[in-house]
């Protein structure tokens, strides 16, 4: 692991990879790693304009890439039946699924479906998707990877059941971003722990692992300037992206890493070396995103919010 980089990527030939939210920033980054490397991938996005414009640049930077965009708004679970439904007349496995796209402290709202829009977005379309993609990532086992982008940040929103927190999808009661962040984050390393035991119960080949990308320059921190915008959070976020934060393709690395690299455990958590940059290495993470019942239950209100069931991956 020391000094890994893209160029450690093993091939990826004859290997179909999807990637969510790949128009730009570390999603970008992370396919167009895999399709220099052979891979036939899938920028899953929700901006056609902006998911079109990033294949023409991925194929202008790699001539031979195979690459297409396909439209997927992980804040409508319709749209996210729609897009495991046309994935599956398209292909008939998937190697690779990179649950990537996500937004951050964003100010108080609700996605399609009416749940508040960090959790809605980070986890529960990300939870339905794999659920709906599972029969392909099954037809291409062994080998077969999910990788959940989560971040450094869960540590600031712990998910407890007993305090309510999975009672309440709206996010209704005493709404503060950061907190919100840090719970979707939370269930991002949840939902790949109890994953994990799943698929090692059932003596599936398929392996889940996590990953962060430390403090990396990306436009996730502009999304609530967007919204709102400029104020004084917006300009702190500019200046450290501008000073502070490593480069994309650096902080794509960890992801990079979980989804290819030889050896990747069950429930494995890469980030950088430094916690905010670096090399891959394996990450910290706070002892609440082990906890077996509340991952349990997660899932258990996660099957229910989305009405997504994984049949095939008993408890």
């Amino acid at each position: 692991m020391p000094g890994w980089n893209a160029t450690h990527i093993p091939d990826q030939s004859g290997r179909t990879a999807v990637v969510t939210g790949a128009n730009s920033g570390i999603g970008y980054v992370a396919a167009r790693e895999l399709a220099r490397r052979g891979a036939s991938v899938v920028l899953a996005c929700r901006s056609a304009a902006r998911g079109r414009a990033a294949v023409i640049r991925l194929r202008t930077e790699v001539p031979d890439a195979e690459a297409e965009f396909m439209p997927l708004d992980l804040a409508d679970l319709a749209s996210v039946r729609e897009f495991a439904a046309a994935y599956g007349r398209r292909y008939p496995h998937l190697d690779l699924l990179i649950n990537n796209a996500g937004v951050m402290a964003l100010p108080y709202g609700r996605t399609a479906d009416g749940f508040e829009t960090q959790f809605g977005v980070n986890h529960l379309g990300h939870f339905a998707l794999t659920g709906l993609l599972l029969p392909r990532l099954r037809a291409a086992a062994p080998g077969a990877r999910i990788v959940n982008v989560s971040s450094g940040f869960h540590v600031l929103g712990r998910i407890d059941p007993a305090d309510g927190s999975l009672d309440d999808p709206a996010g209704e009661h005493g709404y503060r971003r950061w907190i919100a962040y840090g719970r979707s984050k939370t269930a991002n390393l949840l939902f790949t722990h109890e994953l994990s035991r799943r698929f090692t119960a059932a003596g599936s080949p398929l392996t889940a692992a996590a990953a962060h990308p430390g403090y990396a320059s990306s436009n996730l921190h502009s999304g609530a300037s967007k919204l709102e915008g400029p104020t004084l959070n917006s300009r702190v976020a500019a200046f450290g992206n501008a000073v502070l934060a490593q480069p994309t393709s650096s902080g794509a690395l960890p992801t990079l890493y979980a989804a290819t690299a030889p050896g990747v455990r069950q429930d494995a958590f890469i980030g950088p070396r430094l916690g905010w940059r670096g090399a891959p290495a394996r990450s910290w993470r706070a002892k609440w995103t082990l906890d077996d019942r509340t991952a349990e239950l997660l899932w258990a209100a996660s099957e229910k919010l989305t009405g997504v069931s994984y049949a095939a991956l008993p408890r």
